[in-house]
């Protein structure tokens, strides 16, 4: 049986990788491209140890990848549990060939079970990296389509340098955007955060920075509220988040976070759109905040700015500067006094001050 891989076309295909890169909703057709010229039904970009419903599929396979995530099968897939480590040692593609010693113990196996209730049965992987994060284009066969042989692995084995080099610079491209969007709020005075899937900050801007701390913080990479409504409202909102298709809309209804002594600050939640969608960067929304005192957030960043303090020395700095004592400060930051003071010390060394009232003075002549 001669080979159902059309090398020219492939190379054609891989040459048209870098499109994804501006435009990530282009990886479904060219995953299609690359099935239709290796005779194959459907394909799926996998990360190698966080495997999620988000990532980019061919619509041929949708029904069949939405059956593998809902009934687990991802979260102990044998094909990733043999074949991942093929990967990492070097190899460029693996197939049911390498991680099963006969076709006999293959179909023992319920994924394949599963696979069958769909009409696929053979599977190769071809692994590639964006930055030290191991992914997988992973492609499906039919029954009738038959084992990938060695020859085709090998035409498929190519795809892999150049999936490496598209999925680092999808990375690059889609942070610098994303960061673009963040600092363009920072401008009109708008403190943002960016979240994934999962709920961890994966950008923050300097507004965000000079103005959390207290009622709102950033602890572990983890956004963390006081209010309790407020968390719990921010908590379904990434229950969400993590289940819902890409293809939903958010539809979410601003958080308000209510202040004792304060007015209230609220969250927009903003879907990430464009070259900041990249798979591989995994960003999913934007939250923008309004209602924090945008003069202190001036303070601040100028503060950091002069005498080069972190976000937490510059908060430090003016509550000292309004009247409240070391005590009152590390309380309302929910940190120990030690570190407060260790806070101060670095302070008083960039600002060349020794004492609270040269700090106070020093900040009163700069307002």
């Amino acid at each position: 049986m001669g080979t159902k891989v059309d090398v020219d076309r492939l190379q054609s295909i891989s040459n048209r990788l870098g499109e994804a890169v501006l435009d990530p909703a282009l990886w479904p057709v060219l995953m299609q491209d690359v099935c239709s010229a290796s005779g194959s039904t459907s394909a799926c970009l996998l990360q190698s140890d966080v495997r999620t419903p988000d990532v980019p599929m061919t619509e041929s396979g949708r029904e069949f990848f939405k059956a593998y995530f809902d009934n687990h099968y991802h979260e102990n897939d044998i094909r990733a549990v043999r074949g991942v480590p093929l990967l990492m040692a070097g190899r460029q593609i693996v197939s049911d060939q390498d991680i099963f010693t006969s076709e006999t113990e293959m179909l023992r196996d319920p994924l394949y079970a599963h696979a069958n209730s769909f009409g696929l049965r053979w599977f190769a992987v071809v692994g590639f990296f964006a930055g030290p994060a191991l992914w997988g284009f992973s492609i499906q066969r039919s029954i009738a389509e038959g084992a990938f042989d060695e020859s085709e692995k090998m035409a498929l084995a190519g795809l892999s340098q150049r999936l490496t080099e598209t999925a680092t610079l999808s990375t690059a491209v889609g942070r610098g955007v994303l960061s673009g969007i963040t600092n363009a709020l920072t401008f009109i005075k708008r403190a943002a955060i960016a979240l994934d899937r999962f709920g961890s900050v994966v950008d923050i801007n300097p507004a965000a920075e000079a103005a959390l701390g207290g009622d709102i913080q950033v602890i572990g990479q983890r956004l963390v509220i006081t209010d309790g409504r407020a968390q719990s409202a921010f908590n379904n909102f990434l229950d969400r988040l993590r289940t819902s298709s890409d293809l939903d809309a958010l539809g979410v209804a601003p958080i308000v976070i209510r202040r004792d002594g304060k007015l209230p600050i609220v969250i927009r939640i903003l879907p990430v759109d464009g070259a900041a969608r990249s798979p591989f960067l995994g960003a999913r929304a934007i939250l923008i905040f309004s209602g924090f005192d945008e003069a202190e957030a001036e303070q601040s960043a100028m503060l950091r700015q002069a005498f080069h303090l972190t976000p937490s020395e510059a908060r430090i700095t003016l509550c000292l500067a309004g009247g409240k004592s070391l005590e009152e400060v590390a309380q309302e930051m929910a940190i120990a006094h030690e570190t407060a003071r260790s806070h101060l010390k670095a302070i008083f060394r960039k600002t060349d001050t020794h004492r609270q009232g040269e700090l106070v003075a020093l900040v009163g002549r700069l307002r």
